[in-house]
């Protein structure tokens, strides 16, 4: 699949809808230096060439009690492919893992968990994490202070 070329205008489209997302077109286009038409155009075919995948809130997780975060190492036990898809598709059905990375290193996976408290994550651990397919061994590593989070933001 080719890239897309992006020049100046695109990069500032982008660069702005990741700090505000809802931003009217005309407000965008007065950012950027340009009309609303063109810049209109621009958005549509951002979104249509997969540039712009989406648009979502961002939720204060204290807001909503989920503001504890753990770090699990996952070891598996086979690393083949249809292991990996086995394990991938499990993972995708525990809402409290925010994110899963492939890793190359000393273990696999790289999970982020979001939980109420340390007793919820020790349960997701046990009844939920323990169970995926092919783990052999996990570590956790409990965050203290989230110092910063941004997302999904590439830099640019």
């Amino acid at each position: 699949m080719a890239r897309i070329q992006l020049d100046s205008f695109d990069h500032a489209i982008l660069r702005q809808l990741a700090v505000d997302g809802r931003m009217s077109v005309t407000e965008l286009a007065g950012r950027i230096g340009l009309t609303k038409s063109p810049t209109q155009a621009r958005l549509r075919r951002l979104e249509k060439e997969g540039v712009i995948t989406g648009y979502r809130a961002l939720i204060d997780p204290h807001q909503i009690n989920v503001a504890h975060i753990a770090f699990v190492e996952i070891k598996l036990s086979d690393t083949r492919e249809m292991a990996l898809g086995a394990f991938n598709a499990a993972v995708r059905k525990i809402p409290e893992i925010e994110e899963c990375h492939l890793i190359a290193g000393s273990f696999d996976y790289l999970l982020k968990v979001r939980s109420r408290d340390i007793a919820s994550y020790r349960r997701v651990l046990a009844e939920h994490i323990s169970g995926l397919p092919h783990i052999t061994s996990t570590s956790t590593h409990v965050v203290m202070e989230a110092v910063k989070e941004t997302g999904s933001q590439p830099v640019f």
